[in-house]
C-alpha cells in the first residue's frame, strides 16, 4: 500500500470499484430480460453468444508471444469452463428467476467463506477462529433476509436461493482448483479460454433443449442480452483485472464489497424490489462477514 503512489491508488480504487459494480449489474438485467417470458436456458446462451468474441480476443491478446497451451492445460480449460462459467452462470440464472437481485448477490458474496471450506475439506487447511466467527456472521446475514423474502415467496425463494447457493459453490471449486492453471497461464489468459469454452458448453445446452429459431424472443430481450455480455461480462474483468495491477488482489476485493450495496440501490431504483430494515440488516451483516474472512490477520500488521 505504501509503495503506491496515490493516483496509482486513485486510479486502482476506481477500477475496482466500477468493476464491481459492472459486475453486480448482471442480476438486475437478467431480472429485467425475464419480464419478457424469456427463460433461463436462452437468456444464458444469449450473454454468451454475445461475449464470445470478447472473451476469445481477451484469450488471444493475454496469449501473444506465450508457448501454446499443452494437452493438459486444454483439459483444465474445459473443466474449469464447465465449473466455474458454464454451470455456475446457469444455476445463477436459474435461481433468479425465484428470488431478489438483492438476495441473489449476497449469497454470491459468500463466496470467500466456500473457498475456506473446500480449502480446509479438500487439502485440510486450517480454519481460523477469526475466520469461523466471520463467516458465521456473514450466514447469519443471508438467513436473515431469506427468512424475510421466504414469508414473502414462499417455496419459491428456497429453490431460488438453493440455485444461487450452488452456483456460487461451483464457482469456489473453480477458484479452489485455478490455482495451478492460473501461475502456468495467467489469470486473463486463463479467463479468457475458460469463458470461451463455457461459451461453447452454453450454446451446446441451448440447442439440445431448445429450438434453434430465436425469433420469438423479445427484440428488448436481445439488447439486455448486449449490455449483459458487454457491460456486465466482459469490461469487468478487464476492470478487476487492470485495478490488481495497479493496487493488487487483496484492496481490490475489499473494494469489490460494493458490489452488494450497488445490487441493492438498483434493484430498489430499477426494478422496485423492497428497501427495509431486514434487507440492510443482512447486508451489513454480510459485509462485515466477508471484509473479516478476507482481511489479512492482524498479526501481520
Amino acid at each position: 500500500m505504501s509503495g503506491n503512489p496515490p493516483s496509482q491508488l486513485t486510479a486502482g480504487l476506481l477500477l475496482a470499484a466500477a468493476g464491481s459494480i459492472a459486475f453486480s449489474g448482471k442480476a438486475i438485467i437478467v431480472k429485467l430480460a425475464y419480464r419478457y417470458g424469456v427463460d433461463a436456458v436462452t437468456l444464458l446462451m444469449l450473454r454468451m453468444l454475445m461475449a464470445l468474441p470478447m472473451f476469445a480476443l481477451m484469450a488471444w491478446w493475454a496469449g501473444r508471444g506465450k508457448a501454446p497451451l499443452e494437452r493438459q492445460d486444454w483439459l483444465g480449460v474445459l473443466g474449469l469452463g464447465f465449473c466455474g462459467y458454464y454451470l455456475s452462470s446457469f444455476l445463477d440464472f436459474w435461481g433468479l428467476e425465484y428470488i431478489s437481485a438483492s438476495l441473489e448477490r449476497l449469497i454470491l458474496y459468500l463466496n470467500p467463506t466456500l473457498v475456506l471450506v473446500l480449502g480446509w475439506f479438500l487439502y485440510k487447511k486450517r480454519i481460523a477462529q477469526r475466520q469461523a466467527v466471520a463467516m458465521a456472521i456473514s450466514y447469519s446475514g443471508v438467513l436473515l433476509v431469506f427468512g424475510h423474502e421466504l414469508s414473502l415467496a414462499g417455496a419459491n425463494a428456497a429453490l431460488g436461493a438453493l440455485l444461487v447457493f450452488l452456483s456460487a459453490v461451483t464457482y469456489a471449486v473453480y477458484l479452489t482448483y485455478s490455482g495451478q492453471l492460473v501461475k502456468r497461464l495467467g489469470s486473463l489468459r486463463l479467463a479468457g479460454w475458460a469463458s470461451t469454452a463455457a461459451c461453447g458448453f452454453c450454446l451446446l445446452q441451448f440447442a439440445l433443449l431448445r429450438p434453434l429459431d430465436v425469433s420469438h424472443v423479445h427484440e428488448q430481450v436481445l439488447w439486455l442480452s448486449l449490455l449483459n455480455a458487454v457491460a456486465c461480462t466482459a469490461l469487468p474483468v478487464l476492470l478487476v483485472m487492470m485495478a490488481i495491477e495497479r493496487i493488487g488482489p487483496g484492496l481490490t476485493a475489499q473494494t469489490g464489497m460494493i458490489g452488494p450495496m450497488s445490487t441493492l440501490l438498483m434493484g430498489v431504483w430499477i426494478l422496485g424490489e423492497p428497501f427495509n430494515a431486514w434487507i440492510i440488516a443482512g447486508t451489513a451483516l454480510v459485509l462485515s462477514g466477508v471484509f473479516w474472512v478476507t482481511r489479512p490477520d492482524g498479526r501481520t500488521s
